[in-house]
């Protein structure tokens, strides 16, 4: 019984850190825009973190020079750009 809580409770600590991330607004949506015409970028998949960061991400954005996974702070200034 001991070992069963314990593997409860280690599953339940584990699924706890991964929180999904959710949809941008229409008005983030436009402001991240905005920072990826900046880049040279345009489209990608556009999700806002649940974590406390509350950064934002794009995914597969495509660039002149390729196609990158792109972070952006709650500000929509640039913090990572990733090749994909």
């Amino acid at each position: 019984m001991k070992l069963f809580l314990m593997a409860f409770a280690a599953t339940l600590v584990s699924s706890t850190f991964a929180l999904a991330d959710t949809p941008v607004t229409p008005a983030e949506a436009e402001k991240i825009k905005a920072a990826l015409e900046v880049l040279g970028c345009t489209g990608g998949k556009m999700e806002k973190e649940t974590e406390a960061s509350g950064y934002f991400e794009v995914d597969d954005a495509k660039c002149k020079d390729g196609q990158y996974d792109i972070k952006l702070d709650k500000d929509f200034k640039l913090i990572a750009m990733t090749r994909d």
